[in-house]
């Protein structure tokens, strides 16, 4: 491999810990922060053009198309882990098989999601309870970004690739095209051509396909021994088994969780169009607040995957607490400073007074509690890097299913169906002390951390 690009990618096995997290994490903070830009330029188009059914068809409709991509988005974490563990370990040769299993699985299960998508969009938003008004535009919105799963899945696959190499500023690259194309393609379609909800799922859809390409022509310039094909759909059986062993729990677990995601915004469709736009609108705020807990879950899945690949365990016992600490510290600092500024902020998306209010309400509440999530998360991720996927997908099924979302029933039968945000403190405060509870009582983790160096996973 040439100096040039050695310089891509961030070997986790060696030097100052934290300051190669950070190093990682940050060009994937900067492409949250992309990310939430143009979700936001969305909900700005939306909220300035069109009404409060739109905003409000905008704001529901990303839960079922959330619930219906994250089942693959999660198998991508598992190829991202498997590249972590056998880049680490010096394994080209696995690493390369990996890569070329995961193209195939792209689009093998890309065009199936767009195709069900497509015909399944109605009884999702039936079940979701989505009111009239926001309907016929909820059903466009959905079908059009599930047509776009191709290029989704194609580029958080290769973005996650990458990140288990340890290159974490090819993603960025990637976000700036999607990001830039997205805003240009929202202003002429939905501003400039009125298409209103559909014309802006049509702008995420081809910004996310520019990105998957953008990848692929980088991959296969920067990385030519991955060796990663254009279009294939050859699957190795062993490589695929491997993804399917640690990638399948991880992604029943995200598709689990999000169609948790659709149930509870059930409840707030159940408060009607206006609470639903508030939840909209205090969604932009708390993305933002919230954008550095991927980073460092995603640079914590990479040091932990790499290190355990590599034998290095000396590393994985001086990272492992060190990690959540930092993320959980840095997310508290932000969603304090965004709490500060909430209402200008608020005002820029709407000017309709009982929207901010909810939208106020949603925002103060999380940004309180969201450093619990961001510990929980990152604990996770290290666990999950090391290979140890069972009592993680565990956690964050009982997380919320058993807490999160019958509190929420119980907050609006008992008390104010206008509260039931605050069933996301509750929760995240149970997923913590699990993770924390792991870390020192779980006999397979006090195995991990104690075994000498030299002994790959």
């Amino acid at each position: 491999m040439s100096e040039r690009k050695r310089d891509r990618v961030i070997d986790m096995t060696y030097g100052p810990i934290m300051r190669k997290v950070l190093l990682f994490a940050l060009p994937l903070v900067i492409g949250n922060i992309l990310q939430q830009l143009y979700t936001t330029v969305d909900t700005l188009v939306i909220g300035k053009y069109c009404g409060t059914a739109s905003l409000a068809a905008v704001g529901t409709s990303a839960q079922p198309v959330e619930a219906v991509l994250c089942i693959f988005l999660g198998i991508g974490t598992g190829v991202s882990i498997l590249i972590s563990q056998y880049y680490g370990a010096g394994d080209r040769e696995k690493t390369a098989g990996v890569c070329r299993t995961a193209a195939a699985f792209v689009w093998i299960v890309g065009v199936g999601v767009g195709i069900l998508g497509f015909f399944l969009a109605p009884a999702i938003l039936r079940l979701m309870e989505v009111p009239e008004e926001a309907m016929p535009l909820s059903e466009a919105y959905v079908r059009i970004v599930l047509a776009g799963s191709l290029g989704n899945i194609g580029y958080n696959m290769n973005a996650g690739i990458l990140r288990g190499m340890g290159n974490s500023t090819a993603s960025l690259y990637f976000l700036m095209i999607s990001c830039a194309s997205n805003i240009v393609l929202d202003l002429a379609l939905v501003a400039g051509a009125g298409m209103d909800a559909p014309g802006a799922a049509l702008a995420t859809a081809v910004s996310m396909y520019l990105s998957w390409i953008a990848s692929v022509i980088y991959i296969r310039r920067q990385h030519r021994d991955l060796d990663l094909p254009v279009f294939s759909l050859k699957l190795s059986g062993e490589h695929l088994r491997a993804i399917v062993r640690i990638g399948l729990p991880i992604g029943l677990n995200h598709s689990l969780y999000s169609m948790g995601h659709v149930a509870l915004q059930t409840l707030v469709n159940s408060q009607g169009a206006v609470f639903m736009a508030g939840q909209a609108v205090s969604g932009r705020i708390t993305g933002m607040a919230n954008i550095a807990v991927s980073g460092m879950s995603s640079a914590a899945t990479t040091f932990s995957g790499q290190n355990c690949g590599a034998g290095n365990y000396d590393r994985l016992r001086q990272g492992y607490r060190r990690i959540p600490i930092a993320a959980g510290a840095i997310t508290l600092a932000s969603g304090l400073l965004f709490l500060a500024f909430r209402m200008p902020l608020l005002r820029i998306f709407t000017r309709d007074e009982t929207v901010l209010m909810y939208a106020d309400r949603y925002v103060s509440v999380l940004m309180f509690s969201q450093w619990m999530f961001s510990v929980f998360n990152t604990i996770i991720c290290i666990v999950n890097g090391a290979g140890l996927v069972r009592y993680t997908t565990a956690v964050n099924l009982l997380m919320l299913w058993a807490v999160r979302i019958p509190s929420a029933h119980m907050i609006r039968a008992f008390f104010d169906g206008t509260w039931i945000m605050l069933c996301f403190p509750i929760s995240f405060g149970f997923g913590m002390l699990c993770m924390i509870g792991y870390y020192l009582f779980s006999p397979k983790w006090r195995e991990i951390i104690s075994r000498p160096n030299g002994r790959s996973a």
